[in-house]
């Protein structure tokens, strides 16, 4: 039995997770900014579910939450940073505050959130940390510039971090899902305050009221919680595992064409070494 802490467990992803971890018997600490969207789970698992608030920008709450699941279950063997959110914008549309909450939230919350469980997986040499990326972060959509920013971000620091913790027994693996089924391209979904007729064919396209994926989404968010499960029980997981049939096509056709730009410009980058 491993302990979880899964953020971001209101709806989508993280409460479907959530509800797999606990029904195959492990404990798990579910938070949420509004922790009564978890109290039929925390009804349903009494002696294995520990729902809290948290808002991941707030430092204090995390610090409570670490230690309220240490005194409860010992400690936290399995983290996953799922709480996060979209933004759409183009780079010039953006508000300077917007901008900046989104990197408190998707960013730094999960950095807040590894330093706080990482002193306990170091003394135990063990422990997983799962970090949700998007396919955003590979292809890079218009209109979702400053989001997938968030998400290249977190998967660089993840990539270091997996360097510096695997050697002492703690694994780190990035996740990036494609479109799944839920309110992330609905509610959750925010965007600039401003619109410019420039950007209509680009960035425009992807404003909530011209995106019509809302609700049509391929992926299912129960099966994606069954194979973050597998990745947490293999022994040897990867550090990265992209998540859905247009993920896979999407991250296959980004790597085939930027391997053919750089072959189509090899001769100029490697012409650049001092000579004699």
């Amino acid at each position: 039995m491993a302990t979880w802490l899964i953020t971001g467990c209101s709806t989508g992803l993280g409460r479907a997770l959530a509800q797999s971890v606990l029904a195959r018997g492990h404990n798990a600490v579910v938070t949420a900014r509004n922790a009564s969207t978890l109290q039929d789970i925390a009804a349903a698992y009494p002696d294995t579910a520990l729902a809290l608030p948290l808002d991941v920008t707030d430092t204090a709450q995390i610090s409570s939450v670490v230690q309220q699941a240490r005194t409860r279950f010992g400690g936290v063997d399995v983290l996953v940073n799922n709480a996060g959110y979209g933004y759409r914008a183009a780079v010039e549309e953006a508000d300077d505050a917007d901008i900046r909450q989104l990197f408190d939230t998707n960013v730094f919350g999960a950095v807040d959130m590894i330093k706080a469980v990482l002193p306990d997986m170091r003394a135990k040499r063990a422990g997983h940390i799962l970090n949700i990326s998007s396919i955003g972060a590979r292809i890079k959509p218009a209109g979702s510039g400053y989001y997938s920013a968030t998400k290249a971000a977190l998967e660089g620091l993840s990539g270091s971090l997996h360097k510096e913790l695997q050697p002492l027994g703690i694994n780190v693996t990035v996740i990036e899902p494609g479109a799944f089924r839920t309110d992330f391209a609905g509610r959750s979904l925010t965007q600039s305050a401003t619109a410019i007729a420039d950007y209509a064919e680009t960035a425009g396209k992807r404003r909530k009221e011209n995106d019509t994926v809302h609700g049509t989404q391929p992926g299912d968010p129960a099966k994606a919680a069954e194979a973050i499960m597998a990745i947490a029980k293999s022994a040897t997981p990867p550090s990265l595992l992209v998540l859905g049939q247009d993920a896979f096509n999407a991250f296959g056709a980004v790597a085939q064409a930027e391997r053919a730009e750089l072959d189509e410009w090899r001769d100029l980058s490697i012409n650049t070494s001092i000579e004699g």
